[in-house]
């Protein structure tokens, strides 16, 4: 595999944009932002029983960003935050080249060219970051 960060898959994760959009009526919402690289995230979220039950996301930024954005938009349905957490620190792992198994997503597998570029790995965490920070939300943390 190529140390190119923009494979085929994140392409075609960044243009499927899974979950973009906005909610009517969110329990919690929280927005993120990279100074290093200027992406710009939005996270709205429903909850149902401590769960995800809908999200949405807006993101301004770049491909790694968005295509964070629409793996978490395709699978993050029915995350409570302990799992969501765990998810995140997953991701973290594999970028930092630690996690020796397959990812919990098949998706994650695509950011796997990005370990080298450690300056990018913060877009790909920072959808996660704010949906962690919109679950805190809508739970009135």
């Amino acid at each position: 595999m190529s140390d190119d960060p923009y494979q085929q898959a994140i392409l075609d994760l960044a243009r499927s944009a899974d979950g973009a959009g906005r909610l009517a009526a969110p329990d919690g919402l929280a927005s993120g932002d990279s100074p290093l690289c200027g992406d710009r995230v939005r996270m709205e979220v429903t909850l149902q029983g401590g769960r995800i039950d809908a999200l949405a996301h807006e993101v301004k930024g770049c491909l790694l960003c968005r295509a964070a954005a629409a793996a978490i938009g395709r699978r993050a349905a029915g995350l409570d935050a302990a799992q969501l957490a765990a998810l995140r620190g997953e991701v973290a792992a594999l970028l930092a080249g630690q996690v020796p198994t397959a990812p919990s997503w098949p998706e994650l597998k695509c950011f796997e060219p990005v370990r080298p570029h450690r300056n990018r790995h913060g877009c790909v965490l920072l959808p996660f970051d704010t949906l962690a920070a919109a679950l805190d939300s809508a739970q009135g943390a």
